[in-house]
């Protein structure tokens, strides 16, 4: 039994290498294995990429909110400063002024109410009721006064195929729907 034992000893790696070649295996990976891997990488980059680039209907939502918010804190600007201010807006930007004695003036030194650009143009406004003195500018213009009260509007702004609406209710609420 010995010399057996010692045969089968020195034998061993043979026998290992013979059975991985009958079975047909060798050390790595299969095919099969690695296009599930490069499937699972592409399904997981792909809901990656969707979730993190934003489609126009997101950024014209994003646009909405903002606007929704500067238009709450320029109203109440406009109660404590006790001057006029307007929000004006064309189809590239929007923006702030205030009124001094007789000319409207950019709110420049105001971090919060400055010129900004909208994430994705050209977008289109609209406002209902429909302001009369505005009937042929490009330019949108809303005065909030100081008056706590004012009448309530809904502001539309539209892109492409994507639309929002800033419902105001005239005592200092902004809804975006």
């Amino acid at each position: 039994m010995g010399p057996l034992i010692k045969l089968r000893f020195f034998e061993q790696p043979g026998l290992v290498r013979q059975r991985m070649h009958v079975r047909g295996r060798t050390l790595g990976f299969t095919l099969l294995e690695l296009l599930v891997v490069i499937v699972i990488a592409g399904i997981t980059m792909g809901a990656v990429s969707f979730t993190a680039i934003q489609n126009n209907g997101q950024k014209l939502q994003n646009d909405a909110q903002r606007i929704a918010l500067l238009l709450q804190l320029a109203r109440e600007e406009a109660i404590v400063r006790n001057r006029p201010i307007a929000f004006e807006a064309d189809s590239e930007r929007f923006r702030f002024f205030i009124r001094d004695d007789k000319n409207w003036n950019p709110l420049s030194d105001d971090d919060m109410l400055r010129e900004r650009e909208f994430k994705h143009t050209p977008v289109t406004l609209s406002i209902d009721p429909p302001i009369a003195s505005q009937a042929e500018t490009q330019t949108l213009r809303i005065v909030f006064g100081r008056e706590p009260v004012d009448k309530p509007f809904v502001l539309t702004l539209s892109s492409e195929n994507a639309k929002v609406s800033i419902r105001a209710d005239g005592v200092g609420h902004y809804v975006v729907e």
